[in-house]
């Protein structure tokens, strides 16, 4: 029988599954290139090329081991403070704001109704009384007539 894996072992091979760290990974000719123009000695650039790889992943682990738990530790707590004040804070005082708004809404429409409504709507009967009228004919006559000396 096979075996499923665990979702612990699962976090241990993909340490980053939302693709957090992308713009991290650097490698040696990430940062360091050599024109063709002027070349270092090909031991030199091996060797200084293992340096960078050994030196970058020993201060990794020695920062992750030395600070990554109490880093994690002040992240948990973090993140545990946004989320209690989210649930019994903001969430309530939301929900309370949400509750008394819905009452002024309720007055607002009303008076809205009552008032503004009426006086909007006898406006618009007035204002859509008004005529507006071109005479295109009067525009031909001035256009018909031209100076006799130049044409």
């Amino acid at each position: 029988m096979s075996r499923k894996p665990s979702a612990i072992s699962d976090d241990l091979e993909d340490r980053d599954p939302n693709n957090l760290g992308a713009h991290l990974q650097v490698s040696w000719s990430d940062v360091i290139g050599e024109p063709i123009s002027i070349r270092s000695p090909e031991c030199a650039w091996r060797l200084s090329n293992h340096c960078f790889q050994i030196s970058k992943n020993v201060c990794y682990i020695f920062l992750s081991v030395l600070c990554a738990p109490i880093t994690a530790c002040c992240l948990g707590c973090s993140f545990a403070c946004i989320a209690f004040e989210h649930i019994w804070c903001v969430n309530p005082c939301l929900r309370i704001w949400k509750i008394s708004c819905a009452a002024i809404k309720i007055f607002i429409a009303s008076c809205t109704q009552a008032f503004i409504a009426p006086i909007c709507d006898a406006m618009g009967r007035f204002w859509s009384g008004i005529k507006v009228r071109t005479q295109t004919q009067m525009y031909k006559e001035e256009t018909d007539e031209r100076d006799v000396l130049l044409a």
